[in-house]
């Protein structure tokens, strides 16, 4: 181990030597190293948890990644961008790893991504946050076409009062491999699976005169296509023309598809609403926000009472030496529409859309990408599964969050994580006793003045409760950035 760490940190600065020597006008470099070590079952929570899927379950790991990167110029009318960054890893799910690769080219307000890029959750600080239900930053990026208004878009005749923005996009799963090795050889894994997203989102308010602020919108995720490998058979599921519609305007699937999806939704639907209220105060930033999770058609349109969602706020306060940023989220997803499903028939006319099953999917491995939730971390993810199945076995919780950051002097910031939940596991799968769990962390940071472009972060973690077991880790990253040119 003290070897493979000794190469890491070498290269990382021989590399970081390298891209100093090279030039290239608004080009950046990035080169990072991490070193983790624990005891207990596997790393803690919030060593492993939304990092981008960079990170591992095993006690003992590293990892060095280096990118360049050329951001776009928002002033012109054309503009392009694009990013590469690549990791060597050890006792990863990976020991090659291509965390990003895209490009972005702007026509006025309209960008276009193509590639695999790091996103995180809408509305949430993705430093302080737990993550967003949907979309959180916890597993590794997808890669997609990606085409939309990043920025909100005034409404013509409202004087800027009304706003808007969203996008579509259409991508590919990349863990075929990594679900073939998980799995036991008839366990159920999915192949050539495809990705869509899309939202819209709208703004109500004007900053230049009002201190407040709401917006809100919705947000739908889709899987769909591929193949599925179960107890010895296999079972490929249509990608044409007409399935990528139907991804995007979700309606039951053709003749092709399995029997469920003819009588329900192609494919696995999910998304969120998501509601945002901002206020500005001499100094001071409220951020409150709500987000409700769906997986069916009721959920997404009222049919059932919204008891499930994840409600936080923020407060930033005015620049000072101890806090500069605090959140507060509860999460709560134990209702699940109810604990009853029933598809209507002949005999029984009467429908209801319950036992919803969170991140879960009868046909495709749920909402995970190389064994992490795509969603909040906080639901178990398949990669702590020890059984070789790729399932969510507790997505009914009950949790609070609460994150701290801060920097007292210039060149030292503080971040702390503190998360409590209590658990049921699935409808399908209940645990016998509430399981519960309290996840820590405390992260320095140290950036110091004279070494420009330098930081290196000490991180302490620990887990405790019947959920993830005990576990305890620290975790040392070495990050430089800085220009190609001087």
């Amino acid at each position: 181990m003290i070897k493979k760490i000794t190469t890491i940190l070498i290269t990382a600065s021989l590399l970081s030597t390298v891209a100093q020597a090279q030039s290239s006008d608004k080009v950046t470099y990035s080169i990072e190293s991490g070193i983790t070590t624990a005891s207990g079952s596997h790393s803690p929570l919030w060593l492993n948890a939304n990092k981008q899927g960079l990170s591992s379950l095993n006690k003992n790991n590293g990892y060095m990644e280096a990118g360049i990167f050329q951001p776009m110029d928002t002033s012109k009318i054309i503009s392009y961008g694009y990013g590469l960054e690549l990791a060597g890893a050890y006792n990863f799910t990976s020991s090659f790893i291509i965390q990003q690769a895209y490009v972005d080219v702007k026509y006025h307000k309209l960008e276009l991504s193509i590639g695999s890029k790091e996103r995180t959750g809408e509305f949430v600080n993705p430093q302080l946050s737990s993550g967003g239900l949907t979309i959180s930053g916890n597993a590794r990026p997808i890669p997609q076409v990606w085409a939309g208004l990043p920025n909100y878009i005034p409404v013509p005749g409202t004087n800027h009062w009304l706003s808007f923005r969203g996008h579509i996009a259409y991508g590919r799963f990349t863990d075929d491999n990594w679900q073939k090795e998980f799995t036991t050889p008839l366990g159920k894994r999915t192949t050539d699976v495809l990705y869509h997203s899309k939202a819209m989102y709208v703004k109500i308010g004007k900053e230049e005169i009002c201190p407040l602020k709401f917006e809100f919108g919705l947000q739908m995720e889709s899987e769909f296509g591929g193949t599925q490998y179960s107890n010895g058979n296999m079972f490929k599921m249509p990608s044409g023309i007409e399935d990528y519609f139907k991804a995007f305007v979700p309606m039951a699937g053709g003749e092709k598809t399995q029997v469920s999806d003819q009588e329900n939704i192609e494919g696995n639907q999910l998304g969120s609403w998501h509601f945002s209220l901002n206020y500005k105060v001499k100094g001071w930033n409220l951020h409150a926000y709500y987000e409700h999770y769906f997986e069916d058609h009721s959920m997404l349109f009222m049919q059932y009472p919204w008891k499930d969602g994840m409600a936080g706020i923020e407060i930033t306060p005015p620049a000072n030496p101890f806090v500069s940023g605090v959140v507060y989220e509860y999460i709560g997803s134990k209702d699940q529409s109810g604990p009853v499903y029933w598809d209507h028939n002949n005999v029984i006319n009467e429908q209801i859309s319950a036992r919803d099953g969170y991140y879960d999917h009868g046909f495709y491995t749920g909402w995970q990408h190389w064994g992490m939730a795509i969603g909040n971390p906080l639901f178990t993810s398949p990669i702590y599964n020890n059984n070789g199945q790729i399932t969510f076995t507790n997505n009914r919780i009950i949790a609070h969050h609460l994150g701290i950051s801060g920097k007292p002097i210039p060149e030292l910031q503080y971040r702390v994580l503190l998360s409590h939940s209590d658990n049921w596991g699935t409808y399908d799968r209940p645990f016998k006793d509430i399981k519960k769990n309290t996840s820590a962390l405390v992260e320095l940071t140290y950036s110091p003045c004279k070494l420009t472009g330098w930081s290196f972060t000490a991180s302490g973690a620990t887990d405790r409760g019947s959920l993830l077991g005990n576990n305890t880790g620290t975790m040392l990253t070495i990050r430089k950035t800085g220009l190609l040119t001087k």
